[in-house]
């Protein structure tokens, strides 16, 4: 499984999180990571903000709860097995 690290900016720590998948829908990617490659973990559903210039991606927690919905019922369909509770 593809690993990813993050810096976050309001802390400057570093966490690594564990790719599960990632999707392409209306022009915006989006990957679905977790702390955990264990069953039953947490994850997040994170959108690509960066711009074409951008020397890294640059990526968001997606909150909005109807964009949140939507992108959450795309991962479940590309990952037959894994149901995502939100």
């Amino acid at each position: 499984m593809e690993t990813i690290k993050f810096t976050f900016d309001d802390t400057n720590e570093t966490e690594e999180f564990f790719v599960l998948e990632q999707t392409k829908i209306g022009g915006d990617v989006y990957i679905l990571v977790t702390e955990s490659d264990e069953d039953d973990a947490l994850c997040l559903i994170l959108k690509d903000t960066s711009a074409e210039d951008d020397t890294e991606a640059i990526y968001e927690i997606v909150e909005d709860e109807t964009e949140l919905l939507a992108v959450s019922k795309v991962f479940e369909e590309l990952l037959e097995d894994t149901d995502i509770e939100l």
